[in-house]
């Protein structure tokens, strides 16, 4: 949160906008503070209490009443596309809701000093991950019990990543080694306690110079249409996406359907490119659908889930294994009627965008996880002729300042 003092913009962990805190400064940089909150001499009504420690997992918004949080989040939407890209946002999104507990589908817990657990915001320091219910609990048990029958190869475990599907029926954990160490042959140590029906475990992997290795089990989990929707599919129930644990996919089981959803909505045409594309989550709803659809992914575990997900819709989703900056150089003939694009919260770089802008694509639908970096895109977006035409957004990370948007950019 934002307060003022001598001229000085300071930032306020562990406030909400309208208190009177008092706060201890604890960094310094030119015209910008850094403090935290040690003491409410006026709190908010949507002050509540928090039942473990915010810093943890990120969680600075849990002291706020949650419909505060989805308010908050809007405002910070709105003044990235004020003061970034210099555009008006009204009406303002409204931030479609999330279920705070047991959303995560997928989280890195680390490891350090004998402890597994989420770090502390702005830290190294291991925190327990269970009491802030990001997770099933029987995911954090489970990463819990296979991390201690490691016994003394724990220290050999720089973190280990929960995956799991929707549904929950299935659970992998893949456990990362530190730099020149391998956990490849510790099956019979965690066997036993991975194989406990109430942990949920079915596979444990890890990596091996660059390759992904089963420990016990299956290396993947899936989720089919029905279950991704939450009901009737908007796309051929044959639809389905499996993915290993490094692979990227979206964090938050009520919501994914929703994101979904509304992208096939303004994601009309034909043909479509799909960047940053994953495993497909985009790609093969819009295949599913119908529509011709090329899709590009650099990241060599995502790339191969891709081309697996890809294969029931061989005849109209093609796969390009490349970075954007590459396959962006030249446009595809015949051109596409709308592009699709996911990117890392750094944005797209200045180099893609410009050379996606050559396109002159009647639609693009961008899919953000940083409202900042979305108006910086946006801005430069603007340069090129095109004007955003819808913002929707939804809180996949409830209790943090995160949001993800879908923002529609069309050209005359």
């Amino acid at each position: 949160m934002i307060a003022r003092d001598d001229g000085r913009i300071v930032f306020v962990s562990g406030a909400i906008p309208g208190e009177r805190v008092r706060a201890r400064v604890e960094r310094t940089a030119k015209q910008l503070r850094w403090a935290a909150t040690v003491e409410v001499l006026e709190a908010s009504p949507d002050r509540r209490d928090v039942p473990f420690e915010p810093a943890c997992g990120g969680s600075t918004f849990a002291h706020i009443q949650y419909d505060r949080q989805r308010e908050l989040k809007q405002q910070i939407i709105v003044d990235a596309f004020r003061r970034i890209a210099r555009m008006t946002i009204d009406p303002a999104p409204v931030v479609a809701a999330s279920p705070e507990h047991a959303y995560r589908v997928r989280a890195r817990l680390h490891a350090a000093e004998g402890r597994l657990g989420f770090f502390l915001e702005g830290t190294h320091a291991i925190c327990d991950a269970a009491p802030t219910a990001q997770l099933l609990p029987a995911a954090t048990d489970a990463a819990a019990a296979v991390f201690a029958a490691l016994g003394p190869r724990a220290a050999d475990c720089e973190a280990i990543v929960i995956s799991e599907n929707i549904a929950a029926t299935e659970r992998v954990l893949h456990l990362e080694p530190r730099d020149r160490a391998r956990l490849d042959d510790v099956a019979a140590a965690i066997a036993g306690v991975a194989g406990q029906p109430d942990l949920g475990v079915t596979g444990v992997t890890t990596i091996v110079r660059g390759k992904l290795l089963e420990v016990i089990g299956t290396s993947t989990v899936t989720d089919i249409s029905e279950t991704l929707f939450g009901g009737a599919s908007p796309v051929a129930p044959a639809a389905s996406w499996t993915r290993r644990a490094p692979s990227f996919f979206q964090g938050n089981r009520f919501l994914v359907g929703a994101l979904v959803r509304r992208v096939l909505d303004v994601a009309q045409g034909d043909r479509v490119v799909d960047l940053y594309a994953g495993v497909g989550l985009f790609a093969v709803a819009l295949a599913a659908r119908g529509a011709q659809v090329v899709a590009v992914e650099g990241d060599a575990f995502s790339a191969d889930d891709l081309i697996a997900n890809a294969q029931p819709w061989s005849s109209r989703l093609q796969v390009m294994r490349a970075t954007v900056e590459d396959a962006v150089r030249r446009p595809p003939v015949p051109g596409p009627a709308c592009v699709v694009l996911d990117p890392p919260r750094t944005g797209v770089s200045p180099e893609a965008l410009s050379a996606l802008a050559s396109w002159r694509v009647p639609t693009l639908v961008y899919v953000s996880c940083d409202p900042p970096t979305l108006a910086r895109d946006a801005a430069n977006l603007a340069t090129s002729g095109y004007t955003l035409a819808s913002l929707d957004a939804f809180d996949f990370f409830p209790n943090t300042p995160h949001v993800e948007s879908v923002a529609v950019f069309t050209r005359a």
